[in-house]
């Protein structure tokens, strides 16, 4: 299947594993970790055991405010996932076993501060908010029926991703726009409408949207992590 990419007409290759699939590919993940693990720098953060997005902000973080820095590049690789082949080739340079080349081959290709120092601030990007308001507002549209409690899940999981240190404005804003458009989309549950504001206010102190909080504090560096480089 293909997923809508945020703010975009094209869409993102998306493949959606069985369950067989997954535990192939959990044994799969810990033959490669296995091959791959030593040759990986201390600046790789991304799908390595123990580790995650937010041990690469707490680096960045680190480096930005004690070292001396004049500018931070960010780069992404255009069409990733339309281009996953090339990836056959550097495994063919490690791996040698002709069969699990080929079971690797299959799952790419089946889903194309107060001291007055210095300090980096983080903020959700107005993009990533905006595909995730109107991710949820279709979602509520065509779920207005149901229970408000499956809605919740989702947010306690944008929760967990971008409530780190400083976001938590950025994040309660977002929930707030979510409340409008909980009020608009329960009131057309029926040709009559269902709440006024508040009734509404009384329907949220009953059954009330999670509240962010801090998931991640960037200060609180690993100590099984080297944060220097």
């Amino acid at each position: 299947m293909y997923s809508p990419k945020h703010n975009s007409n094209k869409k993102r290759p998306l493949g959606i594993p069985e369950y067989e699939d997954k535990i192939v590919q959990k044994g799969i993940t810990k033959i490669l970790n296995t091959i791959y693990e030593n040759d990986f720098l201390d600046c790789s953060f991304r799908f390595r055991p123990n580790r995650s997005c937010h041990d690469a902000l707490k680096i960045l973080n680190h480096y930005i405010e004690k070292k001396s820095v004049n500018y931070v590049v960010d780069v992404d690789i255009k069409g990733f996932f339309y281009n996953v082949e090339h990836m056959m080739e550097f495994l063919k340079l490690r791996i040698s076993d002709p069969n699990l080349l080929r079971i690797i081959g299959r799952f790419l290709n089946c889903g194309k501060s107060k001291q007055g120092n210095f300090r980096v601030k983080r903020k959700s990007s107005r993009k990533k908010v905006q595909g995730k308001l109107k991710e949820s507002k279709e979602w509520l549209k065509n779920n207005r029926n149901k229970d408000i409690h499956i809605f919740k899940r989702s947010l306690i999981g944008y929760y967990n991703y971008y409530c780190n240190t400083d976001n938590t404005q950025s994040v309660n804003k977002f929930k707030d726009k979510i409340g409008y458009i909980l009020f608009k989309w329960l009131n057309r549950r029926s040709q009559r409408k269902s709440f006024t504001w508040d009734k509404f206010r009384l329907f949220l102190n009953k059954y009330p949207l999670p509240s962010p909080r801090v998931k991640v504090n960037i200060y609180d560096l690993r100590k099984e992590i080297s944060y220097i480089l």
